[in-house]
């Protein structure tokens, strides 16, 4: 059973929606999305396995990820 995700923010950003283009509500989900607060859930790095390697994927103290194999 997966622990219901958090809605995120609306986009904010005039380069992410054409003129008269909606954008999406806090409550609208996306396949295939995930929360970087349930991915890292309290910790500062993950590791990611992908096709046989590991890569290290880390949240800065400014907000931003950063993805190392």
């Amino acid at each position: 059973m997966q622990a219901p995700m958090a809605p995120s923010a609306p986009l904010a950003s005039a380069s992410c929606a054409g003129a008269g283009e909606e954008l999406p509500t806090p409550t609208a989900q996306k396949a295939g999305v995930i929360h970087s607060t349930d991915l890292f859930k309290g910790h500062k790095t993950v590791e990611i396995k992908h096709n046989g390697l590991v890569y290290r994927l880390q949240a800065t103290k400014m907000g931003k990820l950063i993805l190392t194999k």
